[in-house]
């Protein structure tokens, strides 16, 4: 593992939802993919995806870890399969709707 992996590890992980407009969120090891409804981040704590509405990337601190993202947030759920064995599995669920 890298050192820069290996600090954000150290970290916490939080998520802080604002009025469902701005969204904080600590402990992100690296944004998988993102557009203006989904977020896909690979986190300290496994991987999490944001849905929603006119979502943009506001703040991005990649030595801490830490992501703001702003918009209309729909949901955040994490996912319990892991994204390297089952990259597909990932893909349908986001578009299952």
């Amino acid at each position: 593992m890298d050192k820069n992996n290996s600090s954000i590890n150290n970290y916490n992980h939080s998520v802080s939802l604002l009025e469902r407009k701005t969204l904080v969120i600590t402990g992100v090891k690296k944004i998988d993919t993102f557009d203006k409804i989904h977020f896909i981040l690979d986190t300290t704590m496994g991987f999490m995806v944001i849905k929603g509405e006119d979502l943009e990337l506001i703040k991005l601190d990649t030595l801490s870890g830490n992501v703001t993202i702003k918009g209309n947030i729909n949901s955040i759920e994490y996912l319990l399969e892991n994204k390297k064995s089952n990259e597909e599995g990932i893909i349908s669920r986001l578009f299952k709707y």
